[in-house]
């Protein structure tokens, strides 16, 4: 009966949704004026409908759906919202009895019109979730009609979600309670981001709660108080100096020395007594001694590995966690004192010379070292600083040995990157009887993190599959994936059902014999093709868009990018800030890419920018997005790309949230990323590949073209071969297709 009845709804879901595909393209730009609007209004009626429409072009075309999700439901929730429900606000403004002359309802149209503005401001710029979309209208129909009868609009702001609450706010500036709601966005701001406090809390030092936040400042990122408590006649820093409790005390009297942030991550020992400034400035250096990295390492990892063993009992050292803490420390130490220097000796081909920085380290430090620098260290520095960890640890290495050493800790880490180095079967050759439960725990619990938007462990667990070539390793991962799912199923877990279900589906999906279709299954874009009219604006046009960013390497990038492209077969305009190049064989292929001006002054930040302006105005929406720069430039790509891209070629993905970051913003795109940094002789094939395929009209088929670049590549040698094996197809990247596929099954 409970599966009939869950047909039926599935049945009546998809039937309404696509009912509604099918009418909103009649009722919403030709669902005009219900009422007769003045001739001397029908101006601010117009505003409204251009911003609707400007909603409308979000994803480049014009079709009475405003597309911002992979989701069709929310797409269907926010049209409604934007279209439907904002025509039948304006339109309720003019029969209002209560706005009686012509310049009130005017100003009431201008208030729909800055919300609709709003909207698309804030989705482009990734500040609003689409979700949001229904309640940001709701909330402002409620203060609308608040501010109508004169009324305080704080307790609605108070019911918002932050972002909506933004909006909605600095739309209705002149309600007598647009004070009172600076308080409540400020208080909501800071649940959300406890690492702001004390930088936002300067208007608020007086009010009851300060104190208190200070506290919270403390356990959630104490490198706050260091901060501000140097700034003794600040504002904050009075406020922190005031504070009675003995740990801010202690972190005050640290504020005065000038290397207070090498004793941060040790606070807790601090606090306590089991260490001492005095113990710690051995390494540390004085005026006296000289700092010493590897010591100074040495102690972090030590530290680590026993705060490591208070968090699995449930005891959170408040200096592990947060920007400058201990693991952030931990991490940033083993970057900069040993991954760099090895991955900058990468031409060395004396190990003895390239790696001298690592021969101080044993296992333990080592072990940190690999976990800690996913997205930094080179293949052939991994490599070699694993193999150098086996022999570090003797004749018979005992890989459970050193796990239990550290207590386990990043252990599902240092499992997703052994799998994709192809070095997890000899790891766990070391390991005699314990290998199989060691993979038995890698796969447990993934549904156990309290959070539902964290999943991570779940998307190594997907990537380490696609990497590992073992048959038997592949057949026991996946049925401990179908035992978990078992058992979840058997405990009620829906998160837990659906984690391992997909998971399950992904990975037979990879056998040819099952015949999975992962579309069909799990409601995703196909996979392993793009079909070329899918990136293609209402014009035919494809827009490109690269990103170039002003050091010595992107200059470099650039002047290789610009030497693919013969005038025979495109021409090419160079702006000021941007080059335009366009096919002039086969279908309209655009390409834009912002010049590597100086980075040093911001001067690629302000083409990239002026760059999107002038797409946005143009109504050019990029489907294919090249970021071509350093990891560490990563993030600013991100935070600028448009929803409409499709693909996307990066160099590292930069892991998990960084992955899931880019699907929250581009959510049906394929992506190619590779496990180091992208190289010039690797990324220009492919680009080639692409724009060939799509001047000629064709789709794009992810195989068929990684095959072909397989044989090109080999025959360009050893080396390029190696780089070209470390890239990563969107049809073999496991990690994004799980996220995908975990969004279209409702998650977050």
């Amino acid at each position: 009966m409970g599966t009939i009845f869950a047909l039926e709804q599935y049945i009546m879901k998809n039937f309404f949704y696509s009912l509604i595909t099918l009418l909103i393209p009649i009722f919403t730009f030709a669902y005009g004026d219900t009422t007769n609007v003045p001739l001397k209004r029908q101006l601010f009626h117009d505003k409204i409908k251009a911003e609707q429409q400007k909603a409308d072009k979000i994803d480049g075309k014009i079709d009475g759906i405003i597309k911002v999700s992979a989701l069709e439901e929310v797409n269907m929730q926010v049209t409604d919202a934007i279209i439907r429900k904002v025509n039948k606000l304006r339109n309720d403004v003019e029969l209002n009895q209560v706005l009686d002359t012509d310049n009130e309802k005017k100003r009431y149209l201008r208030y729909i019109e800055n919300l609709v503005k709003s909207f698309t401001t804030n989705v482009k710029s990734h500040k609003l979730a689409p979700t949001l979309t229904p309640q940001l209208v709701s909330n402002f129909t409620d203060i609308l009609k608040a501010n109508l009868m004169g009324e305080n609009m704080a307790s609605y702001i108070s019911q918002a979600h932050y972002n909506v609450g933004v909006i909605n706010s600095e739309i209705f500036k002149e309600n007598p309670g647009y004070k009172e709601t600076r308080k409540i966005l400020f208080l909501k701001y800071i649940e959300l981001h406890p690492d702001k406090i004390l930088s936002s809390i300067g208007p608020y030092v007086d009010e009851p709660f300060a104190d208190e936040l200070v506290m919270t400042a403390y356990r959630r990122s104490p490198v706050q108080i260091y901060n501000y408590a140097q700034a003794i006649s600040s504002p904050q820093g009075k406020l922190i100096k005031r504070n009675p409790d003995n740990r801010i005390k202690t972190i005050v009297q640290l504020s005065s020395r000038k290397d207070a942030l090498f004793y941060f991550p040790f606070l807790d020992d601090l606090i306590s007594g089991k260490q001492t400034i005095e113990s710690i400035s051995k390494f540390v250096g004085t005026d006296s001694t000289k700092y010493d990295s590897v010591g100074y390492y040495k102690l972090l990892v030590k530290t680590q590995i026993d705060y490591y063993s208070r968090l699995v009992n449930k005891d959170t050292p408040v200096a592990m966690l947060g920007v400058n803490g201990l693991t952030d420390m931990l991490k940033n130490r083993a970057i900069l004192h040993f991954v760099t220097p090895i991955n900058n000796l990468h031409d060395v081909s004396n190990p003895a010379i390239r790696f001298k920085a690592i021969a101080p380290l044993d296992p333990r430090d080592l072990y940190y070292m690999l976990v800690l620098s996913e997205n930094d260290i080179y293949t052939s520095s991994y490599k070699h600083a694993f193999d150098y960890m086996l022999n570090r640890m003797g004749k018979r290495p005992h890989g459970d040995s050193l796990l239990m050493s550290v207590n386990f800790d990043h252990f599902k880490k240092f499992i997703k990157m052994a799998a994709g180095y192809n070095r997890l079967d000899t790891f766990l050759r070391t390991m005699k009887n314990n290998s199989e439960t060691l993979m038995k725990g890698f796969v447990a619990n993934l549904e156990s993190s309290s959070s539902e938007d964290d999943f991570e462990d779940a998307v190594d667990v997907a990537d380490s599959y696609g990497s590992i070539r073992n048959p038997v390793l592949l057949r026991s991962m996946l049925k401990y994936v179908s035992d978990n799912e078992q058992r979840c199923i058997k405990n009620g877990n829906a998160r837990g059902i659906k984690i391992y279900n997909l998971l399950k589906t992904i990975f037979l999906s990879g056998d040819s014999t099952n015949h999975i279709d992962l579309s069909k299954e799990i409601g995703i874009p196909p996979i392993y093709t793009v079909e070329n009219s899918t990136l293609a604006d209402d014009t035919g046009r494809i827009i490109e868009q690269v990103f170039f960013y002003g050091d010595e390497d992107g200059k470099g990038s650039y002047t290789s990018f610009l030497s693919s492209f013969p005038s025979t077969e495109w021409k090419r305009t160079v702006k000021e800030q941007w080059v335009e190049i366009k096919s002039l064989k086969g279908k309209p292929v655009w390409i834009f890419a912002n010049r590597p001006l100086d980075n040093e002054t911001d001067k690629d930040a302000q083409a990239q920018s002026a760059l999107i302006d002038y797409l946005d105005v143009n109504n050019l929406r990029p489907t294919f997005v090249v970021h071509r720069g350093h990891s560490y430039h990563l993030k600013y790509t991100i935070k600028q790309l448009p929803f409409s891209a499709k693909i996307i070629m990066l160099g590292s993905c930069g892991g998990y949230n960084n992955l899931k970051q880019i699907l929250d913003y581009a959510p049906e795109a394929h992506i190619i990323s590779t496990k180091q940094t992208g190289a010039r002789d690797v990324n220009k094939p492919i680009i080639e590949a692409i724009n060939n395929t799509l001047r000629a009209g064709k789709n794009i088929d992810w195989r068929q073209m990684w095959n072909n670049l397989e044989v090109i590549l080999s025959k360009a040698g050893r080396d390029k071969k190696d780089l070209f094996d470390d890239y990563i197809p969107p049809h073999k990247n496991l990690g994004a297709l799980f996220i995908k596929a975990y969004s279209k099954a409702g998650g977050t």
